[in-house]
């Protein structure tokens, strides 16, 4: 007898040709914002990596371009869209979340396949944004 294979989670969106979000990408209706106040990547030497933040100045709680869908096991589930990185993000990671300035929710939430290719086109202004290095373990150590 087969082991019954679980989906495999998904961190974020990179590709909208794939079959995941390929039929969901053009759905204004399954689309969202995901609120975060920052978000981290991991630098350094394999086995040795550190948690590396990214902010955006002046604003505590901002807005990355997010889609969802049903999922027979957990229901509702969301995931964000990727694009390529910017000069600020660059020495860390080659992908960043696609950022979302506050005048553009409407047309993220509303808006075409196009428009949705486009946000992904473009990287979010690295002089809007503050990076944070710290001394913390990207993967904790168990105890």
């Amino acid at each position: 007898m087969k082991p019954e294979s679980k989906p495999k989670p998904v961190n974020n969106i990179a590709e909208l040709s794939s079959f995941m979000w390929r039929f969901i990408a053009p759905r204004p209706d399954h689309r969202c914002i995901i609120p975060i106040t920052a978000f981290a990547e991991a630098e350094g030497e394999k086995g040795s990596k550190t948690r590396t933040w990214f902010r955006i100045k002046d604003r505590p709680i901002f807005g990355w371009a997010g889609m969802w869908k049903h999922s027979d096991e957990w229901g509702a589930v969301y995931s964000g869209l990727m694009t390529d990185c910017n000069e600020i993000v660059a020495p860390v990671h080659d992908r960043m979340p696609v950022l979302l300035h506050e005048d553009e929710y409407d047309q993220w939430l509303r808006g075409s396949i196009e428009d949705v290719r486009a946000f992904q086109a473009r990287c979010f202004p690295a002089e809007l944004m503050i990076v944070e290095r710290t001394a913390d373990p990207w993967i904790a150590k168990r105890a």
